[in-house]
């Protein structure tokens, strides 16, 4: 055994027994309609949402919005790319892409957030090293509250997991808001129909 797997398996020794998840409450709903609510939290956060008609109108809305020769990383077969991305991909190799397409599996309307595991990104770098975000969300894949996720199989089920609302953003030095400073500039969700 080679040291880097004797590493890793005193690590895997040393884990904790597996232990159950605590209850969380379940909160009363806030109410609205949940697209709505969703809508205007996500825009709250410097996101945009944007309609199409069908898949194929998602590289309109691209072109339209980041210019006609962006670098296009997508991890879902509803929208090409301009650059392969498998498990395979090195995500260093994603430094110059412009755009990073993937669908989430859900969204949450209290706080405009979407939410994502390594099996919508397929490379987990691809929702933070691109320039902009591209996220089709199936409008009836809206939860109501942040507790409704804890409660979600694919939840329990993920190994990797984030919940992203809106773009990378920061106001530390002299109160200015400085957009994309550890992460994407920019936001887009897409409401498309889909298979999450």
């Amino acid at each position: 055994m080679g040291t880097r797997e004797a590493f890793l398996a005193k690590v895997r020794q040393a884990q904790p027994a597996a232990r159950a998840r605590p209850q969380v409450p379940l909160f009363d709903a806030t109410g609205g309609d949940l697209r709505a609510r969703f809508t205007a939290a996500l825009q709250t956060m410097g996101g945009t949402c944007v309609e199409v008609q069908a898949a194929s109108d998602v590289l309109d809305v691209i072109r339209e919005r980041f210019g006609a020769t962006v670098s296009i990383a997508s991890a879902t077969a509803e929208v090409p790319g301009t650059r392969e991305l498998t498990a395979n991909t090195e995500p260093a190799s994603l430094h110059d892409v412009d755009v990073g397409v993937v669908r989430a599996r859900f969204g949450v309307a209290e706080t405009g957030s979407v939410w994502f595991s390594e099996r919508e990104y397929v490379v987990n770098a691809l929702g933070y090293i691109v320039q902009h975000l591209v996220v089709l969300l199936d409008p009836s894949q809206l939860v109501d509250g942040l507790q409704d996720v804890y409660r979600r199989d694919d939840f329990r089920d993920a190994r990797y997991a984030a919940l992203v609302t809106g773009p990378s953003a920061t106001a530390d030095i002299e109160g200015v808001l400085i957009r994309g400073a550890q992460g994407v500039r920019s936001l887009t969700v897409v409401w498309l129909p889909g298979n999450p």
